[in-house]
């Protein structure tokens, strides 16, 4: 009987679906033997660069967040002063506008002035001759009546 057990496991192959052997506490060794040195080779250089990539991206929003944030202030800073300058200018512009209307305005008054005046100066001037042609015509008439009243007097065909 004892042969028959001993041949039935000769019979057997060895290596079945689990040998419980040194192999597998073995294999279970070098995969933890694998997984730390590439765990302090290759996974944590490459995490701690993942970690710094993604700190320096990171620092970069909030510089780029900051930087916009006063790019945003210096905007609305410079459109106060662009609203200030607009109407400082349009100011000016308006005081220009009057000064130059009222300078235009005292113009046309000297100058209507002066016409006036002028004009003034004429028909005094025109009423000196006219009242000198009268009387140059009134001493013609005076001493043209003087000659026809001495000749129809004298008896002389006119």
């Amino acid at each position: 009987m004892i042969y028959s057990l001993i041949a039935e496991s000769a019979a057997e192959p060895a290596g079945g679906l689990f040998d419980l052997n040194a192999t597998l506490p073995l294999m279970a060794i070098q995969i933890l033997i694998l997984m730390t040195v590439l765990n302090s080779i290759f996974y944590k250089p490459v995490t701690n660069i993942l970690d710094e990539r993604n700190e320096y991206i990171k620092e970069s929003l909030t510089i780029a967040s900051v930087n916009l944030k006063k790019a945003n202030e210096l905007t609305d800073k410079y459109e106060i002063e662009l609203t200030e300058a607009r109407k400082s200018a349009q100011s000016i512009i308006n005081q220009t506008k009057k000064e130059t209307q009222e300078e235009v305005a005292n113009s046309i008054k000297d100058v209507q002035r002066q016409i006036d005046l002028m004009i003034l100066e004429a028909s005094n001037e025109l009423n000196a001759q006219k009242e000198k042609a009268l009387k140059t015509l009134e001493d013609q008439v005076d001493i043209l009546s003087q000659e026809i009243k001495s000749k129809l007097l004298s008896g002389q065909p006119v």
